[in-house]
């Protein structure tokens, strides 16, 4: 008998978190993946509104508030003419949970659950959470997911496929030739996929697609949140849009691990998809802006780097030693091995902090490159 189970035994503090405690007090961060723009006025009165009127007292729905789930039913019908059913919603504590309940609803012992690499951290660890086993598979050299490798990796213990677009670490944006593919193999192949859209609002060049929009089964899963495109990573709300056979399976699991998505967050989500969207627009171009600051401040330095399409994360090639160099000289940066083995030579830079310390931290960076040359 062991004390603790194997399963989170197996399972590692994230190599972000590790990089955050070894840094000064006064590092400039590029290291959190977090939007330094205030929520939206609009959403915060719908929480503040939901409060005064005492609508927040008690449990919603296990699946979230008709009204929420409305509002979200009417963004996939506005922005990709879906015909959602409120139904098949169900509101998270954020998109870290919703991606929770879809592995865990779908991944028995031993399954296999292909993944990017690098890819986002929680994708290798809760797939280990759900005793699956972990399929991480390699990018392209613009750093997106071939469909074409995806589909080779799959086996008769294939469980799920991830896809994530806009990407963490990347900044990736797949194509919606991609998204087609990958909606193909799961309806030939008869396995789900799970699409991370976390970041489907923050798109520089070309545009966001989802497999949801050209599967012909009901093999697709799409995770979102509020927490980038609305500025809310604190309110902790996210949700999983899938056919209602899937959501009734999520379900199970979310009544027993939370009951319920928080209720004044879940007022603020409704009002920030309903409400205007001018916030996200100005976001996206100031991010947009410190993309390209961050892009020439890396190649002024010697360092290559794909051009990231969206999210607020630029990935460079970064030489041996330079992660190092540049946490000593207190800015925070992510090795990129923290996102898998395929992530060993590159760093992660989040550009979601100020134009002043992103130049600043360039300067520091350039001093960096030079040292470890």
């Amino acid at each position: 008998m062991t004390e603790f189970a194997r399963r989170v035994e197996n399972v590692s503090i994230s190599g972000i978190r590790k990089v955050f405690e070894a840094a000064g007090e006064d590092a400039i961060n590029l290291g959190i993946g977090q939007p330094d723009f205030p929520t939206p006025a609009h959403a915060r009165r719908g929480a503040i509104e939901a409060i005064e009127n005492e609508v927040t007292d008690a449990y919603t729905s296990n699946k979230g508030t008709r009204s929420l789930r409305e509002a979200i039913a009417t963004k996939y019908d506005r922005d990709y003419g879906l015909a959602v059913d409120p139904e098949d919603v169900i509101a998270t504590s954020g998109g870290s949970e919703a991606l929770h309940l879809v592995l865990q609803a779908h991944v028995d012992p031993g399954e296999e659950v292909i993944f990017p690499d690098p890819g986002f951290v929680s994708y290798d660890a809760l797939t280990t959470i759900a005793g699956g086993t972990p399929n991480p598979v390699s990018l392209r050299e613009d750093l997106t997911l071939d469909p074409e490798t995806v589909e080779e990796a799959i086996t008769d213990e294939t469980a799920a496929f991830v896809v994530n677009s806009p990407a963490n670490p990347t900044g990736a944006v797949q194509s919606e030739e991609d998204m087609r593919e990958f909606a193909r193999i799961a309806d030939e192949h008869d396995v789900l996929c799970l699409s991370d859209e976390v970041y489907e609002k923050i798109v520089f060049e070309g545009e966001h697609r989802s497999p949801l929009e050209f599967a012909e089964s009901d093999n697709v899963a799409v995770v979102s949140a509020c927490s980038k495109t609305y500025s809310m990573t604190g309110w902790r709300l996210g949700w999983v849009v899938s056919a209602n056979r899937r959501i009734e399976r999520m379900l199970r699991v979310h009544q027993y691990a939370q009951a319920c998505a928080s209720a004044p967050a879940q007022y603020a989500a409704e009002a920030a998809l309903t409400g205007p969207q001018d916030p996200v627009d100005e976001m996206v171009e100031a991010f947009e802006r410190r993309r390209d600051v961050v892009l020439d401040g890396l190649e002024d330095a010697g360092l290559e780097v794909p051009t990231p399409q969206g999210a607020f994360y630029a990935m460079p090639k970064v030489p041996e030693g330079w992660c190092d160099a540049v946490l000593e000289r207190d800015v925070i940066v992510v090795p990129g091995d923290a996102f898998g083995a395929n992530g060993e030579g590159y760093a992660r830079l989040s550009y979601a902090t100020s134009t002043e310390q992103l130049k600043e931290a360039l300067e520091i960076i350039d001093d960096a490159t030079a040292a470890v040359r």
